[in-house]
């Protein structure tokens, strides 16, 4: 497997649509709240790539293979760099070997601490071991409960 970063505006709005609207991905997403259009996601896009302007460092979307895959990357949230990754369902397994290589950019990136947040649906958090992060406890945020991960 080979995966490139890019940025979100290089990616085709259909693509994005695709993802933003899977069933099995918005399971995982309890802050998503639907109603995705063209516009909606044309300025979400803008967003996200606006966060290395404002934070120095931000969210890249992904190709596996050259093929679109989803979004990763690192997100202000208050004091912290808050790590991301959404895939395609058909790419779920590849964070093994992205999540380290964003690790591994953290530095370069000015990155201290870094936390991820996961609604409790998703169950499968062992591996977050291995890749540094360590379980910090629970939290309340925008009304949904989730689990806080951090790694130092």
């Amino acid at each position: 497997m080979a995966f490139t970063l890019h940025t979100f505006s290089d990616i085709a709005v259909d693509d994005w649509m695709r993802l933003l609207t899977h069933p099995d991905v918005n399971r995982h997403m309890p802050l998503a709240d639907g109603g995705w259009t063209e516009s909606t996601i044309a300025e979400w896009t803008k967003g996200k790539d606006a966060q290395w302007q404002m934070n120095g460092y931000g969210p890249w979307s992904i190709r596996i293979d050259g093929s679109f895959a989803g979004w990763g990357g690192f997100q202000k949230e208050g004091g912290e760099a808050d790590l991301a990754l959404v895939l395609l369902p058909q790419y779920w397994g590849h964070g093994a070997e992205i999540v380290p290589d964003f690790m591994g950019r953290r530095i370069e990136l000015g990155i201290g601490p870094v936390s991820i947040m996961l609604p409790p649906s998703r169950t499968r958090v062992r591996g977050l071991a291995r890749l540094g992060f360590a379980f910090a406890g629970e939290l309340e945020y925008q009304g949904q409960r989730f689990l806080k991960f951090q790694a130092r």
